[in-house]
């Protein structure tokens, strides 16, 4: 599970990831990232957001695919710079992609976003 302080909660948080971040997108999912650099801030903490919606499926399986997502970035916070902002949007197709196949992808997505 990511640790509750690498969580990010607040809507200005991910209005500000999603329109100034960079994009870096793959089949099943879609990251939004800012570096430290451009966070007013940050206290040094970097955090992570999750977006899944309705069109992902029903409530047990946007649950799953958001809960998979948490374990994948929990392994990968600390290779993102200290401060920095992370939004992973899932799309459709992640409900049915296999856990392998979605570590794959959201590492193609931060190194796209450039992030790593």
């Amino acid at each position: 599970m990511l640790a509750r302080g690498h969580r990010m909660r607040s809507a200005e948080d991910f209005r500000h990831t999603i329109r100034r971040g960079a994009r870096g997108a793959q089949p099943t999912l879609v990251t939004h990232v800012v570096l430290s650099a451009r966070v007013p801030e940050t206290g040094g903490q970097t955090s992570v957001g999750f977006v899944v919606s309705k069109a992902v499926g029903s409530a047990v399986d946007r649950n799953r695919v958001k809960r998979r997502l948490r374990h994948l970035m929990r392994d990968r916070v600390d290779a993102l710079p200290p401060g920095s902002r992370v939004v992973v949007r899932a799309l459709p197709p992640s409900q049915a992609a296999g856990s392998a196949t979605l570590a794959e992808q959201l590492d193609a997505a931060l190194a796209r976003a450039g992030a790593r």
